[in-house]
């Protein structure tokens, strides 16, 4: 894997690849193009968080996000994402001041930003870049991305933070290997039952994922050899805590409740 702060090639840009979650107008970075610019403190830091309910994880996280998020593996390539809202637009840990609540843990995939590495399908490299539209982008910066014409302190810092995060990143595309090869993976649903002030059920149950999740009954039908394996290459432990994780739903469903009552509390009654 190459990397690199992304001088683009003689004859123009690279020819990146890939959507990413979050980036509107991804560029990558470079002296030329970018001198003048930096990153600057804004009011709301992670307002752009604000309509993502599903956040992806690396296996490295799993430890401290299991405290507060339920960790479920999603799509066909069963990408373990943190979950933060209960429907698609809407996160329910981004508080009204644009900072995460609570004293949540935040994800490394959110962290990042505005920065990203992006693949150049001419050849192998990783391609920093920065994404032009991030509200925390300025050409009046408080903290520039180039200093005569080098890379700044904070420039180099992202840089390997981004590093870090592709380690981690491919470290989890074998977390999920493993577990597929091991057939330890199952489909499961979690709903929500609609209740009314009183605690009484309203109406029908509502669907809120299907998800795939580690099987405990298949973890613990494994031949002892099998469990030892994954106890040796670090596996289990990061099992354990998606297990765990699991009973943060309940967390998150009333997290809902909870705000969807102060919203309708504080609607204007006509």
């Amino acid at each position: 894997m190459n990397t690199t702060p992304a001088t683009p090639p003689a004859g123009g840009q690279p020819n990146l690849s890939g959507n990413v979650m979050f980036y509107k107008q991804p560029q990558p970075l470079s002296a030329e193009a970018h001198a003048g610019l930096g990153v600057k403190q804004i009011e709301q830091p992670f307002a752009f968080l604000r309509e993502s309910h599903a956040v992806p994880v690396t296996v490295s996280e799993f430890g401290r996000a299991a405290s507060f998020y339920p960790l479920i593996f999603v799509g066909d390539d069963r990408t373990p994402v943190a979950v933060m809202g209960i429907r698609q637009g809407q996160n329910l840990y981004v508080d009204a001041k644009g900072f995460v609540a609570d004293d949540h843990y935040v994800p490394a995939f959110v962290r990042r930003y505005p920065f990203v590495f992006a693949s150049d399908e001419g050849s192998d490299r990783l391609i920093l870049c920065v994404d032009r539209a991030a509200p925390m982008v300025s050409n009046q910066p408080e903290v520039p991305f180039f200093e005569n014409g080098q890379p700044s302190k904070f420039t180099n810092d992202a840089i390997e933070f981004c590093k870090e995060f592709e380690r981690q990143r491919q470290a989890t595309v074998e977390f999920g290997r493993i577990l597929r090869d091991m057939d330890l993976m199952e489909q499961k649903t979690v709903s929500f039952q609609p209740r009314d002030n009183q605690g009484n059920p309203v109406g029908q149950q509502q669907k809120i994922a299907d998800y795939w999740a580690v099987s405990e009954d298949k973890l613990n039908a494994l031949p002892a050899e099998k469990f030892l394996e994954l106890r040796d290459n670090g596996a289990l432990g990061a099992i354990y805590a998606h297990l765990i994780s699991l009973l943060n739903w309940q967390v998150v469903i009333q997290r809902a409740v909870r705000i969807q009552n102060a919203e309708t509390a504080a609607a204007p009654v006509n």
